[in-house]
């Protein structure tokens, strides 16, 4: 990804984190991204260095996870000649490279605990060492952490150091999990299902019928978006070009009469499809916040100002939902 993308969705709890992610980037401050996998924690990332003041400088990215201790070092810091059998050149690290722009840190827990130190020196004075090296270098960066843990449980049980999550914890852009914005899974659905078709070769997209469009609303997407992108995907590749709309979405990859213990399970009684899931569950979801805002609101005398404060929403995100659910505003 080397440009700002659009985000997809509709949601007011989805909307009012994308407003705020925009206000984010404007501050030249560390943070955080968080949230469960699939989730579009890149897609975020990346949105607060293209709205920020460094859109024009380097965008450097690094997995932590994907890299044991010592090679993670060498990459954030660099290495010089010699440092350490095979180092036959001066290795330029991510940080160096990173030098006016933006430097994100995904899957920052995995990183250990001698790694964090490094990187809380170069937040607090933007200065670092090369590994083998004593010449101390000077960087911009602007450091942004991406997890899909409980970073302040995880430094509670010492497993994260509570100094640098202080650090990189200046504010943090939690973003909501694909269940709690139902309205936005057949918008996704839709647009998915148009790219791949576009990808395949294909001049037909004929659409979701309504039984799939329950299935698709219906299902709890653990996998969150990415599980949602694959399933659309999935379900595309495998069907034959037809002008009828598609009836079932192809949700679990692994499902089939020969998949391992599949057998014994259905003898014990114990398969379960994991694609039906409560058809009504957004439905549910739906008349839950309701209740609430309308109680709320009665509570207050109908006072949108009090009723948003009680339930510690900002007055818009409480006019949104007002909206959305269709919510009198004012009694009989």
């Amino acid at each position: 990804m080397d440009s700002l993308v659009n985000i997809i969705g509709e949601d007011p709890h989805f909307l009012d984190v994308v407003e705020k992610t925009s206000q984010l980037a404007m501050i030249d401050k560390p943070c955080l991204v968080v949230g469960e996998r699939g989730t579009g924690k890149e897609l975020f990332t990346s949105r607060l260095h293209y709205l920020s003041r460094r859109w024009d400088g380097p965008l450097v990215k690094i997995n932590c996870a994907a890299l044991n201790d010592s090679l993670l070092e060498s990459e954030l810091f660099g290495h010089e000649r010699g440092a350490f059998t095979g180092a036959q050149r001066t290795h330029v690290g991510r940080f160096e490279r990173a030098d006016g722009g933006t430097l994100i840190l995904d899957e920052i827990a995995t990183a250990s605990s001698a790694v964090q130190e490094k990187v809380l020196r170069v937040i607090e004075y933007g200065e670092f060492e090369r590994v083998g090296g004593s010449e101390t270098l000077q960087v911009d960066v602007r450091v942004i952490g991406a997890a899909n843990v409980d970073l302040p449980a995880l430094a509670e049980e010492g497993g994260f150091r509570a100094d640098l999550l202080d650090r990189l914890a200046f504010d943090v852009v939690t973003l909501p999990p694909l269940r709690v914005r139902p309205r936005d899974i057949l918008t996704l659905a839709h647009h998915f299902a148009l790219e791949v078709t576009r990808e395949v070769g294909r001049d037909l997209f004929s659409g979701f019928s309504e039984q799939a469009r329950r299935q698709l609303v219906g299902y709890a997407w653990p996998g969150n978006v990415r599980e949602l992108k694959n399933a659309v995907e999935r379900t595309i590749c495998r069907l034959p070009v037809s002008d009828v709309a598609i009836d079932e979405i192809y949700i679990d990859p692994f499902d089939s009469p020969w998949r391992f213990g599949a057998t014994d399970k259905k003898q014990d009684g114990l398969v379960e499809n994991k694609s039906l899931a409560i058809d009504d569950f957004a439905k549910a979801v739906s008349g839950f916040e309701r209740k609430i805002l309308t109680q709320t609101l009665e509570k207050y005398q109908f006072n949108q100002t009090d009723a948003a404060q009680a339930l510690s929403l900002s007055y818009h995100q409480f006019r949104r939902l007002l909206k959305k659910y269709d919510v009198p505003v004012r009694s009989k």
